[in-house]
């Protein structure tokens, strides 16, 4: 299913992403904050320059707290514009603002992010994407979906037989698994 498997195996920046991270169900606010973040950014690049630059947006964006983030002005946009450490792009940039104000929102529509992830699931992924597109900027269908199987919401993110997914099995079930079980 996944050729990431393959790829990222033994790879310093995807390995370690790959068998920790991809797939696997997250809580935390800055967590999904971030995937978001960095899926948006990838728009048009490859993930290995999101790993990359992994370190300088968490710095550029406030750990990726959402409450900071979301009351970034002028000033704020500025320095992200002439920030070497993360895709420079005045639209990502304003839609990383615009997606932290909507998140903050969740938490009194929802409870968070999580908890508003939660009660839309399970949507299939054209489902999903409706309502992204809806909710958020710049979430067309590569990145929404991108987004949601890195999350373990949509499926696809190992093989079977990979390694990775038997761990992540071991510990949890991926939403994608729950609704179909």
């Amino acid at each position: 299913m996944s050729g990431y498997c393959d790829f990222a195996r033994g790879h310093p920046l995807h390995g370690p992403y790959h068998d920790h991270e991809y797939g696997v169900p997250q809580r935390a606010e800055a967590v999904l904050f971030e995937r978001l973040l960095l899926e948006i950014n990838q728009a048009g690049l490859r993930w290995e320059t999101m790993l990359r630059k992994r370190e300088g947006f968490r710095r550029a964006y406030d750990g990726f707290d959402v409450e900071k983030v979301a009351a970034y002005g002028a000033a704020d946009r500025a320095r992200l514009l002439a920030d070497p450490g993360i895709v420079r792009n005045r639209l990502k940039i304003g839609a990383a603002i615009h997606n932290a104000g909507v998140i903050l929102r969740m938490r009194d529509s929802h409870g968070g992010f999580a908890a508003w992830l939660d009660a839309h699931h399970p949507l299939d992924k054209a489902g999903w994407v409706k309502l992204f597109k809806r909710t958020f900027r710049f979430t067309g269908g590569e990145i929404t979906g991108s987004f949601l199987v890195s999350l373990g919401y949509l499926p696809g993110a190992h093989r079977p037989d990979c390694p990775a997914h038997q761990r992540l099995l071991a510990t949890q079930v991926p939403p994608w698994m729950a609704a179909a079980g």
